[in-house]
This record gives C-alpha cells, structure tokens and sequence, in this order.
C-alpha cells in the first residue's frame, strides 16, 4: 500500500512528494520506499488533493476506487497509468455523459464566474499543464455535436468559447446568482488563438447583447436528441440553460452572431476564482476611487490591493462599484483581474513552487467542464502548450463593440454596433492580432504577397481548377463551379467534393508553371494574394495539372471577396495582459 493509504499522508503535503525532474523539466511524484517508484501519478482518488476531506481511518481524501462508494485498492496492487490517446472513452456512468448522468460534479461545473477562471487555466497554459495528464478524471466532458469542430489540431488557429452561469450551486455559493436560474451565460469570453501562436484575442461577449438563437440540436439523457426552438432578438445569456440549452446551443448562437465558429467550449464554477487566487497567495488590483459595496460586500481602498477567495469572487461578481453600474464596465473589471491573474499564474514564484502548482491544476480540473473533442488527458495537455507560446503582450481583451438598443425606452440591452463590429469578427476569423505583433508580421510578409499577384495573366480559358469545400456551406462548391463556367469562361473547371480538413480561409493551391493561371483566377474571384499557396500541383479527373481551390469557413457566396489576410487597423477599446490597469 502506498502512501496515501496509509495515516502517513495525513501528515504529508502532497506537494512534498514532487520533485522535479531535471532531465524532463517536469515534476514526478517521489513516493516512500514501500511504493514502486513511478513518475506517473495514479488516476483520480490515488492522489491527495489540498482540499480533500477524511474518508475514515487511515487514509484522506475518497476512497482509492476513485469514485465515491468504491471499495478501496487491494495492498500492492499496481496503479493504472492514465488513459492514452485514442482509448475508448469511460462510460457515461463514470464521465463523459450528459450532466444529469454526472451528478453534482457536472452541475456545479455550471456557475456564473467559471467561464473566466476557465480562460485563465487556458490562455497562462502554466498551471494545469504539469498535472493535466494525471488529473482527467476531475474533468468533465459534454457532447456537443457538430457544434464544434470535434477535434484539436496543433497546427491550426483555433477558438474556445469559456462560458460561466448564474446558477449558484456549489458550497459556500447559496447567496449569489439567481435562486431560480436555469444557469444563463452570465459570463462569455470567445478565446481565438492565432495560427503562429504569436497572439491571442480574448473577446467579452455582453449578457444583455440581443441576438438570434438558433434552434439547436441537443443531446438528452436517454440519448435522444431533442431540437430546441430557438429565439428571435433575445439576450445572449439565454443561449445556455433556458430550456434546456447546453453549451453547444451557445456555441451555434456565437458563431451566427460574429460569423466565428467556436472549435469547442470550457465552463468552471464560483469556488475554482476562489481556490485559484489562494493558491498563487492572492492577485494584486488596483482601483481609483475607495470601494466599499455593500451587495457584493467588497471593500477596498484607494490603489492597490491583493484579493483572494471571496474577496476576490467579490471583485470580479461587483457592478455596483466601477463606471455606470452596468455589465460592459464589469467586463472591464473582469478582464483587469485576468490579466492580473494570468501574470501571478506565470510567475516565477508559482512555477517553481510544487505546493502552488498542484493547490492551481487541483483547482483547474475540479471546475471545469469541456467538450468531448478535448476531454482526453493528451488532448488538454496539447492545448495548454499551446496556448503557453503566446507571449502575454500579444493577448488582446476586448468586448464586442455594441450600442444601446434602439428600441427601447428604457436602456437595459444592447445591439451589434454594425459600424465596428463586422471588422473585429473579420479580423479574429481571419487570424488578424489587434497587437503590435500583426503590424510587424504584415510588414515582411506584405512583400511576397504582393508578388504572388504580379506578372502575366493566362486566359480564363486557360485556367485548369479543381474546387474543394474545405468548411463552406454545403452546396458551395456546386455555386462556385457554375460561377466559373457560366459568368468568368473558366471551362476547364470542376467539383471535386469535400476536402480532406476544414480551413478557416479559403485557399487557391498551385505549382509553380501555373501562377499566371492563380493571378487569373484571383483577379475573377477577389483572391487576396496570401490566399494563393504555391505548392505542389495536382491532376484533374482528366489526368492533367490543375489548381485546387478550398473554399473554406469565410466563404459566403460566389460573389464575396475571399482569403483576406488581414483587415484594416481595427478601431476597438482593447487592453493587453502585460498591462497593470485600475478599475475607474
């Protein structure tokens, strides 16, 4: 029997048992002489965690079954090692399943602050990484269907959408949120990670923003699927809970109001703000003015402060202290406190402390609900290095620019600001950074691409092309061929169906003895020169060389522009996650 068996581990700081592996840079678990020595922790339940609770004699924590009511492991028995990448899934009964099959670890996961602590977790990529692997079984995971993209590349930009609720279960949260709520998307952050992993944009996405829901397809618990009706001109925070509506319901709401379609989604709860900010001993915030409300019961002076557990909780729920009172100025409190607390999470002081990381990655995973396409321990690993190589000046947080709905007389919602809008969900959808790091990368890349649009033109009736849907709607190939051959005379064209993988932007691919054809077909199609890739040629059902054109996610209809790879400056109220701010 290993440590945590024994009443040894109740006099033991689990921290105390890493040590860091020099060889690796990794921490492994270092157990007593009477344990086999292994660097790979076992599943959930043979690990004590900070927070847990005596299970009865001799041991912390739950039972070495893992689950509540398991019996214990049998002396000597050996620890299976985490569950590999591209192993079946557990059953519903254990995780996986809809949340009323994972009792109250899944509905907890449903709370109003979650959604930023969440987006913390992913965008430092520091504290869950070191412990991701030995921790999925804390995670749960909802099938979302083709809501998202099902799948993670490490090789493509991608965006999350974190989502936090007003329902207010969970211990120590009975007096906030709405007795009454269903669990609405109080708080909504469409994460977008760039191509290159240079930047990040992190867009708030207001509760009381009106929309269009759509109908939504969704999963029930027998396993069924039940299409919920959807809305017309309804606030944003009914895309999630009302009637039903899982995570996916506003992931399909995200994408028809901005156009971005989110790859998958992540929720957490009230007490992970609470754990996580005791874990890294408090995060600094500033404010100008001395608040002391009497709702949220914060009280602090003028300047800075450190705040942690409720204190904290406090801070980042207040809408009462800062600006207007309204949601837009809490979401800029909001977005202060995660730039503050993403830079504690990185320090030096918390990476180099054990305690700290496994008090963050216990935290993390206890919160957090995800959807199946990353709710495997190799896959939430991929993501979190991932989004660790963006450097924290190039993280943008910014909200989606709206006005005051000019339908009522009482101002209490906001519309889409159509006049700035459209061009930041441009920008994010076509990978463009809203920081300095876009302008610098622009600048050397402006250059070839500008020569890929300059020299000679063959005749559209030259112009040999196979045409893909890489991520359009279905029929959009079809559209685009018969465009070619009836308006621009391009014959030798031809509808090659699906292609292999879904692309964000539409690409024309081409060899080198057929750029004049690509200039041809950009100038037909408003081609951007970086949507012309030159590569390898391929052969059409004929057997000749031809061109492939992917149309991807931006595409829209045969006649729009394609493959922009950058807009224009973009004219938003933006902060960035290496700046000290003070809540006004």
């Amino acid at each position: 029997m290993d440590a945590q068996g024994r009443g040894r581990a109740d006099r033991a700081d689990p921290a105390d048992q890493w040590v860091l592996n020099p060889a690796t840079g990794e921490y492994e678990l270092r157990l007593g002489p009477s344990a086999s020595q292994s660097s790979v922790p076992g599943p959930r339940g043979t690990f004590p965690r900070p927070t847990d609770r005596p299970a009865g004699p001799g041991g912390r924590g739950r039972p070495h079954g893992g689950m509540p009511g398991s019996p214990p492991r049998a002396p000597g028995r050996e620890v299976p090692p985490p569950r590999r990448r591209g192993t079946p899934e557990p059953p519903p009964g254990r995780r996986g399943g809809r949340p009323g099959q994972r009792g109250l670890r899944a509905r907890k996961a449903l709370l109003w602050i979650g959604g930023t602590t969440a987006f913390v977790v992913l965008a430092t990529g520091t504290a869950g990484y070191v412990y991701l692997k030995h921790l999925e079984g804390n995670v749960d995971t909802t099938d979302v269907g083709d809501a998202g993209s099902g799948s993670f590349s490490r090789d493509e930009a991608f965006d999350i959408l974190v989502l936090g609720t007003d329902r207010r279960t969970g211990s120590g949260n009975e007096g906030y949120g709405d007795a009454g709520s269903a669990g609405h998307a109080d708080t909504t952050i469409l994460l977008h990670v760039s191509e290159d992993r240079t930047n990040a944009t992190a867009l708030s996405i207001p509760r009381d923003l009106i929309v269009d829901i759509p109908d939504c397809p969704t999963q029930m618990e027998d396993g069924t699927e039940k299409v919920i009706p959807g809305l017309q001109g309804a606030r944003f925070n009914r895309s999630l809970g009302e009637g039903g509506r899982d995570p996916g319901c506003a992931m399909r709401t995200v994408e028809k109001a901005t156009g971005i379609k989110p790859d998958h989604f992540m929720m957490a709860d009230f007490n992970a703000v609470k754990t996580l900010t005791s874990a890294v001993d408090g995060v600094d915030v500033c404010v100008e003015h001395a608040v002391d409300d009497k709702q949220s019961k914060l009280k602090l002076p003028a300047g800075e402060s450190t705040v942690e557990g409720e204190q904290a909780l406090a801070f980042v729920r207040t809408r009462h202290s800062f600006g207007n009172e309204g949601d837009l100025d809490r979401i800029k409190v909001q977005q202060h406190f995660l730039a503050s607390l993403m830079r504690k999470m990185s320090s030096s002081d918390t990476l180099t402390s054990p305690t700290k990381l496994v008090k963050l990655a216990e935290a993390a995973t206890e919160a957090l609900t995800v959807d199946t396409g990353i709710g495997s321990v190799s896959t939430l690993k991929d993501v979190a290095l991932e989004l660790k190589k963006v450097p924290p000046k190039n993280i943008s947080f910014t909200t989606v620019p709206v006005r005051d709905n000019p339908a009522e007389a009482v101002r209490a919602t906001v519309v889409v600001d159509e006049s700035k809008a459209p061009q930041l969900f441009a920008a994010i959808a076509g990978d463009v950074s809203l920081t300095e790091v876009e302008e610098k990368r622009e600048k050397k890349e402006r250059a070839a691409v500008a020569a890929r649009l300059e020299g000679a033109r063959a005749p559209a009736s030259e112009v040999r092309v196979q045409v893909l849907n890489g991520g359009a709607p279905a029929g959009s190939a079809q559209e685009m061929l018969r465009r070619l051959q009836v308006e621009e005379g391009v014959n030798k064209s031809e509808n090659a169906g699906n292609a292999p993988r879904t692309l964000k932007r539409t690409t024309l691919e081409y060899a080198p003895d057929q750029a004049d054809q690509a200039r041809r077909l950009a100038d037909l199609l408003g081609l951007s020169g970086a949507a012309l890739k030159p590569g390898e040629g391929v052969t059409d059902s004929q057997g000749l060389p031809a061109m492939t054109l992917t149309l991807g996610e931006d595409f829209t209809g045969a006649g729009s522009p394609l493959g922009a790879s950058a807009a224009e400056a973009v004219d938003v109220e933006k902060s960035t996650a290496d700046q000290v701010e003070c809540a006004t």
